[in-house]
């Protein structure tokens, strides 16, 4: 392989790890699973296949627009600091035309092959994510990850819309779900990297509140989260198999908040944090399991 090969081939690589892909997996995942909760059996692969790769583009995009303006930052933090910008393996501008295309590209596909109103909404999602919280919530408020966690929370609503051209109770509850399960998420891994923050200067709630008030905030809002989970089952959108997948993770989940809250260790500040990730997709294939299952 030439060395031009080779360095055509390392460019690419970072381009797409500025696009977090392990991040936008969940993000996608959520959004075909308010693709397919919102068919029967007959599925339209067709339109499925075009909204997942608008959707996908769409937060690829604000993902790299977070790591543009967030260079100063990433540079002091240990957890960011061997990030491609900061490396210098891509350049600022080369990130923001990449950007710019896949976000064009992104507007082009929903418009043309899935409908407007998801192509607003995801038009919506990338600017209060990548200019409403990256340039300004997240170093101006402690809040800035609840206000911030509405674009994160849209991929279920989008999917719905993708399908449906219209927006219903179930995927305003996902959203609602993920809303709210988002500042518990971010706040148990701030704790753990409350040093890294402050050294950053960036307003989480831990470095602006203290260690204690983000934990037991974090167990609040496992509480709060664990109540509107119930929701779908209580108005009848889903049965018994989702139900008891809440109980069991859900109560997990507020276990482990309040573990956290008493022990006050910093270990399981970075468990819950990965047991966030896994309650999330677990939810939601319970979701799949309950709609596709009571079909049979």
């Amino acid at each position: 392989m030439s060395t031009k090969t080779r360095n055509t081939n390392s460019i690419l690589f970072d381009l797409i790890a500025l696009t977090k892909p392990r991040v936008n997996f969940l993000i996608i995942f959520t959004a075909i699973v308010g693709m397919l909760l919102a068919q029967d059996y007959n599925l339209d692969y067709h339109l499925m296949f075009y909204a997942s790769i608008g959707i996908y583009l769409a937060a690829s995009a604000a993902a790299v627009i977070n790591h543009i303006v967030d260079q100063k930052i990433d540079a002091i933090m240990d957890r960011t600091k061997s990030r491609p910008l900061i490396k210098g393996n891509v350049t600022t501008n080369h990130a923001i035309y990449f950007s710019l295309f896949i976000s064009a590209l992104s507007t082009y596909i929903l418009f043309e092959y899935v409908n407007t109103i998801t192509t607003i909404l995801t038009l919506f999602s990338i600017i209060v994510y990548s200019i409403i919280y990256s340039v300004y919530l997240k170093n101006l408020t402690s809040q800035n990850i609840v206000i911030g966690g509405i674009a994160g929370a849209m991929p279920p609503l989008l999917g719905w819309t993708a399908v449906t051209n219209g927006v219903s109770e179930l995927p305003l509850l996902l959203f609602l779900i993920i809303f709210l399960w988002t500042p518990p998420h971010f706040w148990a891994l701030a704790v753990y990297k409350q040093e890294d923050y402050s050294k950053a200067n960036v307003p989480m709630l831990p470095v602006t509140h203290g260690a204690d008030f983000t934990r037991l905030h974090i167990f609040l809002y496992s509480i709060l989260l664990f109540c509107i989970t119930l929701f779908p089952y209580l108005l009848n959108l889903v049965s018994y198999i989702y139900l008891i997948s809440v109980l069991i993770l859900g109560g997990k989940f507020i276990y482990d908040s309040y573990d956290l809250y008493l022990t006050k260790n910093e270990r399981k500040a970075f468990e819950l944090f990965k047991y966030s990730i896994s309650y999330l997709a677990l939810l939601f294939a319970a979701l799949l399991a309950d709609h596709y299952i009571l079909m049979l």
